[in-house]
């Protein structure tokens, strides 16, 4: 009998919300409004219903989780909210809320009355992780209230939720001072780094650094990564993922010769390229594996490179003198010249010296042999179908591929731009 109870009243309360969820669907904004304050008021209904529902999201959520529902299949509670239908950052978003649940009493009491939304909880809630993680010592129950009061403050006063978890950081950073001890954000001993080589020959990068090492890599990243027009005016292609890693490309060319950001006159790179003597294999580099031809050449643009000829079982046969291309005096002739980054701009200290004619099919490194050219541009000149020839006017012109213009008609250097052929002639 008790059975047949709990299913009637299961079902009773399953048919209450579908009547409420019909009567929601048939609401629509006031068509007689003109002033626009019944539209408004009916919005904040809206926003106040969101708030609930994300409420009651977590908690059923968290009702799930301790009876174990997705565990039994061997699941987890959040692929079960995506198996629902949840977006995945919104399950995300609501497991850690629902695992919060019962820490937070002051919390739970504004959102389950429709104060507050499922971000702004979440928020606070990973606020308070953040305090517990980065406090020196054991949060006391006494300790976690006043914190979380605080943050809730922050919240009801109209933070956003990044407004609250800069608060989290900077009550970690009082707790930090009060105890005269190292918080985790500024605790060198935590860095890790790691790079593996994937299958194909990629390389995945991850890193956990402080804070304030973490501020030098984004601000010198930053400064690096700010879109460039394509040389048609066009925006930058790039998404900003990819601006960032020719940034990093850029940074660690200066880095490898102790270059600031005004230093011109020295090669980009050092490189170790090893050619097996019988040919059959590909020429590889040490850290990175087997290359391709244009990745060789391209790399032999403008650094120093090292030539290790080796037999069959990887020892040395002959040992090249280093070459270092394009010399400081010539670097800065081609500056002088060029300016800047002949296609996108980019200043001389993000640049590279290009060979128009490849140093390995026997191009020469002088003057009218070479041109400025950022990694990205530098990539798409060996990648990506546009050409380079040097006119009679000795200034470098760009032949863009036939996808961007069928005809081909040669463009000149950035920092001729305003220049058309004719007016050369």
């Amino acid at each position: 009998m008790a059975a047949i109870m709990i299913d009637t009243e299961t079902t009773a309360l399953t048919t209450s919300l579908d009547a409420v969820l019909d009567r929601l669907a048939e609401i629509t904004p006031p068509t007689d409004d003109s002033t626009g304050r019944l539209t408004y008021e009916q919005l904040e209904c809206w926003r106040l219903i969101r708030n609930l529902a994300d409420h009651q999201i977590a908690t059923h959520a968290a009702q799930l989780d301790d009876l174990g529902v997705a565990a039994k299949t061997g699941s987890t509670t959040k692929k079960l909210l995506v198996e629902m239908g949840f977006p995945p950052a919104a399950a995300t978003r609501t497991t850690r809320i629902a695992e919060a649940l019962g820490t937070l009493s002051k919390v739970e009491a504004c959102a389950a009355d429709g104060r507050l939304s499922g971000e702004i909880v979440d928020a606070i809630v990973r606020g308070v992780a953040v305090i517990e993680k980065r406090c020196p010592t054991a949060l006391s129950d006494d300790n976690r209230i006043i914190h979380q009061t605080e943050l809730l403050t922050q919240a009801l006063s109209g933070a956003t939720p990044t407004d609250i978890q800069r608060c989290a950081q900077t009550i970690c950073n009082t707790l930090a001072d009060d105890q005269d001890c190292n918080p985790a954000c500024d605790d060198r001993t935590l860095n890790t780094l790691s790079h593996h080589l994937t299958d194909d020959s990629r390389v995945d990068i991850r890193a956990n650094i402080n804070q304030a090492v973490g501020e030098k890599f984004i601000a010198m990243i930053d400064e690096r990564s700010i879109p460039r027009p394509e040389p048609d005016g066009a925006a930058d292609r790039r998404s900003a993922d990819q601006r960032r890693a020719d940034a990093l490309e850029t940074l660690l060319d200066q880095a490898a010769v102790g270059a600031a950001m005004d230093t011109i006159g020295t090669p980009r790179t050092q490189t170790l390229l090893t050619i097996p003597a019988d040919g059959d294999d590909p020429a590889h580099l040490p850290w990175t594996g087997p290359v391709t031809n244009a990745t060789a050449k391209q790399l032999s643009c403008d650094g120093t490179l090292t030539e290790i000829i080796i037999d069959g079982e990887t020892v040395p046969l002959r040992m090249g003198h280093e070459r270092r291309l394009f010399p400081p005096h010539l670097r800065k002739a081609i500056i002088l010249r060029d300016q800047t980054c002949i296609k996108c701009g980019a200043p001389p200290s993000h640049t590279q010296v290009h060979h128009i004619l490849h140093w390995s099919d026997d191009g020469n490194t002088d003057l009218d042999n070479g041109c400025l050219l950022c990694q990205r541009c530098h990539t798409q000149v060996h990648h990506h179908g546009w050409d380079i020839v040097m006119g009679f006017d000795r200034h470098p012109w760009l032949v863009p591929p036939v996808e961007i213009d069928p005809q081909r008609r040669p463009r000149p250097a950035h920092n001729r731009r305003t220049m058309r052929l004719d007016d050369a002639a």
